[in-house]
């Protein structure tokens, strides 16, 4: 922590308007005492005794510097308390999301083997190019991410100087705050009360006056410590405010770290592992589709080498001629026998009616003759 050196600025500083407030007065002293170390304790009291509380332009700017450094400090804070726009990164994540879901979506398939070999060839393909895909996208999204984590890290070196610089001014405040009211307290207990007294014995106006001239000073010097009491309350506030952001900073961080580490080669290794295993269905696939392929070829020309033998050996075995077709053939050649039998047979006794015939006719014509003569 750097020195504390308790300056009393202000030689020159312009004067300001009386103003007078009722202010409440917090006891603290005995717990200030616990408050400081014995170094800070003896700095502390040969400081209250160079305070001049009748000095307007030492009570004006009476730890002003201090409060210009609070100042200063809190304009720093507050630029170093800039939003992280992490929505990209999301966006870029759902997105790798997504595609992840579809990584092994299943295509629409064709029958036959000559069709499993093609879309076996094209499915691999498509899982190669989106692979290379989301690839590109993590590649893209560690890129960011390390970014972001290099702009968080040196935020939280930041915040933890000018944690160190608030807890600096907050200790000076202190003692500016401690070595004023005790001063304040001393001036109060016997000038105060000694001119106080003064005029109350005299009864001069002026003696009553100058009374009131430093009551009113008082006052005013208690004002200003006031002022400096709500400077250091800005300074208490500001150190849990610090360590809070640099806590949600450091989770930050810590999540892109293991987002880094973990998270993204988890990523590419299941992509690999996919692709991979895909690899290795594929020639599950192929062999079962050949061992399919062969036995149906073995079924088909089991069936026909059966139907070719049978086939041969009936021809074989059949004579040249069967005996059915004997047996037809000389069926037929008996009826045709008996046929020319019959039609020789009807064709003697027609040849025989007609030979009676042509004596019956060659008789009658004799007889026929013979009447004529």
């Amino acid at each position: 922590m750097p020195e504390i050196k308790l300056t009393l600025d202000g030689a020159s500083a312009p004067q300001t308007p009386e103003i007078k407030t009722e202010l409440v007065q917090v006891e603290e002293d005995k717990q200030a005492a616990a408050r400081f170390s014995p170094e800070e304790e003896k700095m502390i009291n040969e400081f209250a005794q160079k305070i001049d509380v009748t000095d307007p332009n030492l009570v004006f700017a009476y730890g002003s510097a201090c409060q210009q450094n609070i100042a200063q400090f809190s304009d720093s804070a507050l630029a170093s308390v800039r939003s992280k726009d992490m929505g990209e990164v999301g966006e870029m994540v759902a997105n790798l999301v997504t595609e992840l879901k579809g990584f092994n979506a299943d295509e629409e398939e064709d029958k036959g083997i000559f069709g499993w070999f093609k879309r076996g060839r094209n499915k691999i393909e498509a899982l190669k190019t989106r692979y290379n895909e989301v690839e590109v996208n993590v590649n893209s999204i560690t890129s960011a991410l390390e970014t972001h984590q290099v702009t968080l890290l040196k935020d939280i070196a930041l915040l933890e100087q000018l944690y160190e610089q608030n807890l600096h001014y907050f200790k000076e405040l202190s003692m500016y705050i401690e070595a004023g009211k005790r001063r304040l307290e001393q001036v109060r207990a016997t000038d105060l009360a000694a001119a106080r007294e003064k005029a109350s014995a005299s009864g001069l106006p002026e003696d009553a006056q100058a009374a009131k001239d430093l009551s009113d000073k008082c006052e005013r010097f208690e004002k200003k410590l006031y002022d400096l009491e709500l400077t250091r309350n800005i300074s208490i506030q500001m150190a849990p405010q610090i360590r809070m952001i640099q806590s949600s900073n450091q989770l930050m961080a810590e999540k892109i770290q293991t987002s880094i580490v973990n998270t993204i080669p988890l990523w590419k290794s299941q992509m690999v592992l996919a692709l991979g295993m895909h690899h290795t269905q594929a020639a599950l696939e192929a062999q079962r589709a050949v061992s399919e392929m062969t036995n149906e070829l073995l079924r088909k020309n089991a069936e026909k080498l059966k139907t070719a033998t049978t086939g041969v050996a009936r021809e074989a075995e059949r004579g040249i001629v069967d005996i059915e077709t004997l047996s037809h053939t000389n069926q037929m050649l008996i009826d045709t026998m008996d046929e020319v039998l019959t039609i020789q047979q009807e064709g003697r006794q027609k040849r025989r009616d007609a030979e009676k015939e042509l004596l019956n006719i060659e008789t009658q014509l004799k007889q026929k003759l013979l009447e004529t003569r």
